[in-house]
């Protein structure tokens, strides 16, 4: 939940510059269109494409005639002084939209309240990934329902399952998909004016890298790079709110960067659903745009986000040289979901076993003290326990630093929910097993980091008088002080390991 905020950042664009970040979204689909024309025959394609760039050029002009102004009256209708409590669900990516949102909502005069009573709009940016997420997510929607004050609900939930969320409350007055964020404005009148299943859903998305933003804390920039995914994971509904891969220009990530690193900002986190699937529609990749983030200059560090074996494994060379660059934190997030390679066709993740260990492997052949993260499922259908074991023996050999363990729970409209089911009392005795090992496996690489000495970027306020902060294997180091810490850089040593994160002595502040 998010609760107050660090710091105004970045000035709402003008209409202008809208438009003229719409122009950037033409031209880019100009870039598509040729790389295309490098891969397929021309002739009739190219008269069709041609055809739906004229028509992207129809719906700018649309645009800027009737949606824009619309926005500017909505903002107009809404009142000063009003309030809005704000309840944040999910991934970073699901971060980075809120952070949009709230550039719009503070334009509009709202303040920020700590608690739903207080408010008289409620926000709730949702998740739907897993099951018991919806559900308590639906449960807190139907508890705030009582408070009889008017919710706007955005975030992936709805487009996984809409029909949930409609009956979870009478008092939904908007709704907005993930290429929505921006109709912020239009929601919040909706919700001035006590209209009641308002539903803003586009079919298209947004460069939301060009959007403007509030930074929730001062110290981190998350910048999406790109919506969507080119996967089609059985398990997976996500695809259904975030569609297919649409990469954002090189340029303007880039340019946010070297904005947010001169506004102060020490860490960036380039987020999407799969950073490795990066550029593959545009004739670029994850690599190159590394590349040219490094190229900013200043003292920052950057987290790049999942990505998925697939694709990391035929990038592999340039992403490990790409990640020699000091300010790349030496952190891979490789989802592998099983240990198994017949369960991983039945998932149809596209990659095997032996792929993922050899991603592993050689990130860890040039930088021994990689943080890896993987994800797991247990009880996935199909799974055998033979299969399952394997999973066990894959993480007990590659000993990741991180494990995040789901229970397989069926998704709304995926083949896995089709499937046959295992039982819920064996897929919860996986888990417990899968999340014994791996505790002692984050425990045992932690405590390899007992008496090391270095430099940690403070990133977080923790509870009382502590503060997490970042070495630069990204490992979470919690130091203790009564000074604000936040966005500054010291020496420390760690002195204790826990599964987690570690404990470490200040030395000196820099």
């Amino acid at each position: 939940m998010v609760s107050h905020f660090i710091v105004y950042v970045q000035q709402p664009e003008t209409v202008y510059r809208q438009f003229s970040l719409h122009l950037i979204l033409i031209l880019d689909r100009c870039k598509r269109l040729r790389f295309s024309f490098r891969r397929r025959a021309v002739s009739i394609i190219y008269r069709f494409k041609f055809i739906w760039l004229a028509l992207n050029l129809f719906d700018l002009v649309d645009m800027y005639n009737e949606h824009i102004p619309e926005a500017l009256n909505a903002e107009k209708s809404v009142n000063l002084g009003k309030t809005i409590y704000v309840e944040n669900y999910g991934c970073a990516a699901n971060k980075a939209d809120l952070e949009i949102m709230l550039a719009y909502i503070f334009r509009l005069g709202y303040s920020l309240v700590d608690k739903p009573e207080e408010a008289d709009v409620i926000l709730m940016n949702t998740c739907g990934v897993k099951k018991p997420t919806e559900d308590r997510i639906l449960s807190r929607l139907r508890a705030l329902s009582r408070l009889n004050k008017p919710i706007i609900v955005a975030g992936c939930l709805p487009k996984i399952n809409l029909n949930a969320v409609m009956k979870a409350s009478q008092n939904i007055s908007a709704i907005l998909d993930p290429y929505s964020v921006e109709k912020i404005s239009l929601a919040l009148r909706a919700a001035e004016e006590n209209v009641r299943g308002k539903i803003f859903f586009s079919e298209k998305p947004i460069i939301k890298v060009g959007q403007p933003k509030i930074r929730i804390n001062q110290v981190i920039e998350i910048i999406p790079i790109a919506e969507g995914c080119l996967g089609a994971c059985s398990f997976c509904c996500v695809r259904f709110a975030r569609g297919k891969l649409f990469s954002y220009p090189k340029e303007l990530i880039v340019g946010r960067l070297r904005e947010a690193v001169s506004e102060g900002v020490k860490e960036i986190w380039l987020t999407s659903q799969d950073n490795g699937a990066y550029g593959l529609d545009v004739g670029t990749n994850l690599v190159d745009l590394l590349k040219e983030c490094c190229s900013v200059r200043g003292k920052f560090f950057i987290r790049v986000g999942m990505m998925n074996p697939n694709h990391a494994i035929k990038i592999l060379p340039g992403l490990i040289d790409a990640y020699r660059d000091e300010r790349i934190f030496k952190f891979l997030h490789l989802p592998v979901q099983s240990g198994d390679d017949d369960v991983l066709k039945i998932m149809n993740r596209r990659y095997t076993v032996d792929e993922f260990k050899a991603i592993v492997d050689a990130f860890r052949k040039d930088f021994p003290d990689i943080t890896i993260a993987t994800d797991i499922i247990c009880g996935f259908p199909g799974e055998s326990r033979e299969a399952f074991e394997k999973t066990l023996r894959l993480v007990e050999e590659v000993e990741p630093d991180v494990v995040n363990i789901s229970k397989f729970f069926p998704r709304p409209n995926t083949p896995a929910a089709r499937m046959k089911q295992i039982e819920s009392k064996e897929i919860a005795y996986r888990s417990r097993l899968m999340t014994d090992i791996a505790s002692k496996i984050s425990l045992k690489r932690n405590s390899r980091w007992i008496g090391w000495r270095g430099e940690v970027l403070i990133d977080e306020k923790g509870s009382g008088d502590s503060w997490i902060g970042r070495n630069y294997a990204y490992k979470p180091i919690v130091v203790r002080s009564k000074d604000n810490l936040l966005g500054k850089l010291v020496d420390v040593e760690v002195t204790a390991a826990h599964i987690n994160y570690l404990e470490a002595e200040i030395i000196r502040f820099k």
